[in-house]
């Protein structure tokens, strides 16, 4: 079982939408014994929340149905999973900072966006702030994002192909 950690700040966005727009895009690929994932965030803002209802609605208005409960990222999550996917750079030096307060590394870890084909920008915006047109763009650059990491774990994994 492959798995995949999906990571921003709150765990009320970005990170649980893309969790459910995976699991939504491997399950249509029947890869859903093969593959598996979570999300969570660097901080510790929003344990044990629903994710952001703007989040719900962009998700429910694309068909995804997002299941989740914010947590925090800790020591387990870097020995647990194969890939750990932040959703920016701020993101990305906070996990590497719990890494190394944690003494363990930080395998496979990527920013979304490098997966995403012809990415104009590197990370995935925060929508926190903004209206609701944000959550549908910061859907449509996960979408895009997952595809390309879907192809990347199908060239890294074989076994996904030949289930």
């Amino acid at each position: 079982m492959i798995k995949v950690l999906f990571i921003c700040l709150g765990n009320i966005c970005r990170s649980p939408l893309a969790e459910a727009l995976f699991n939504h895009k491997i399950k249509e690929k029947g890869y859903e014994n093969f593959l598996n994932c979570d999300s969570c965030g660097t901080s510790d803002y929003h344990i044990g929340e629903l994710p952001d209802e703007r989040t719900m609605a962009s998700a429910s208005k694309n068909g995804i149905k997002i299941c989740h409960r914010g947590r925090q990222l800790n020591r387990t999550d870097f020995r647990d999973f194969d890939y750990l996917i932040a959703m920016d750079d701020s993101n990305l030096s906070n996990i590497k900072k719990a890494a190394n307060q944690h003494k363990t590394s930080a395998k496979n870890l990527f920013l979304m966006r490098s997966f995403q084909k012809n990415a104009a920008f590197s990370e995935v915006p925060d929508p926190y702030y903004g209206g609701v047109d944000g959550f549908q763009k910061v859907y449509e650059i996960l979408d895009s994002s997952l595809d390309g990491f879907i192809e990347t774990l199908e060239k890294n994994h074989p076994e996904l192909t030949k289930k």
